[in-house]
């Protein structure tokens, strides 16, 4: 049985840097337990209000657990992260911060929705936007999730890298294997940025914010040099949690490839105030936990086709 570590949420640092001292070493397949605090670094707390958003010290956000220095791991080689459990908190948050997020320029106000996180009778794991009538349920994944980078200096955990980083991947949920190219010895690996429900494209800027307790376990590869860029193994399917029933979605046509995903939320964001009374910031909100951006046509130029796809299953 490998040897297991537990990392608390004090043993964290606020920026991408090789320089800084590992805070465990580990054997390549060893697992790793980290305890993470949200995102806003513990500066939203489930008593907050929307003050709390208009306060928050961004110098402070997006800290990450870590670093983990892992023997044998050299430049060139990979890392495998194997997420084997994700626990949430039993509360998380989602903001509208202005000047952050897709739609920045039409939501200049800020918003803060607190979420009560619960289990079914089936032990599904799920949170109300508004009792009884629009229900989420939770698939929990971490947002940050890297190595250092090679060059010297210390980088902003907000941007993904090549390396990893801020990715917002919501398909790297329990069972998922991702690789990471390793730049520096020891691969100094970092987690954090927990999310109990995202949509593809975070498009407000905020996910489901949640404290997470992260198990995984960490092995080198010396043999994939095709591991260029973040890659990743999923257990499948895709978006099991809300891909049960109608979606209704828009699409965005434009030439330049930012105002056809900005034209696609909005007709979403059209379409919830209208349909289901919701405000256009509650809309908005809606759209960063569960609602889908994709690519659907990028070849019959000028123009491009951006899709919008929420999930109609929320609505009970």
């Amino acid at each position: 049985m490998p040897p297991q570590y537990t990392i608390h949420q004090r043993q964290c640092h606020l920026k991408w840097d090789n320089s800084i001292p590992p805070v465990a070493t580990v054997a390549s397949g060893s697992v790793v337990n980290f305890d993470c605090l949200d995102a806003s670094n513990g500066q939203i707390t489930p008593s907050s209000t929307v003050e709390s958003v208009a306060t928050m010290d961004f110098n402070q956000v997006d800290q990450v657990n870590g670093p983990i220095f892992v023997e044998t791991a050299e430049p060139g080689d990979v890392l495998e992260v194997e997420f084997l459990e994700l626990e949430t908190a039993d509360w998380g948050w989602t903001a509208n911060i202005p000047g952050f997020g897709v739609l920045a320029d039409a939501f200049e106000t800020p918003a803060l929705k607190i979420w009560k996180i619960e289990k079914d009778e089936n032990g599904q794991s799920f949170t109300w936007f508004k009792e009884g009538k629009i229900r989420i349920p939770t698939a929990p994944f971490c947002g940050e999730i890297g190595v250092a980078p090679g060059a010297m200096g210390a980088f902003s955990t907000i941007p993904p890298l090549r390396t990893g980083g801020n990715i917002d991947t919501k398909h790297v949920t329990k069972g998922t294997k991702i690789y990471l190219p390793i730049e520096v010895k020891g691969a100094l690996f970092s987690v954090g940025d927990g999310h109990a429900a995202q949509g593809d494209g975070e498009c407000c800027g905020t996910a489901i914010e949640t404290p997470m307790k992260v198990s995984v376990r960490l092995t080198v590869h010396k043999d994939m040099p095709h591991v260029k860029e973040p890659s990743f193994l999923t257990p499948g399917p895709l978006a099991s949690n809300f891909n049960t029933g109608k979606y209704y979605s828009t699409l965005g046509i434009d030439p330049d490839i930012g105002q056809a995903m900005k034209k696609a939320i909005t007709y979403i964001v059209d379409y919830l105030e209208s349909v289901h009374g919701l405000t256009r910031v509650e809309a908005y909100m809606l759209c960063s936990v569960c609602m889908d951006l994709r690519m659907c046509e990028v070849v019959d130029m000028p123009n491009y086709a951006i899709g919008a796809f929420l999930p109609l299953s929320v609505f009970v």
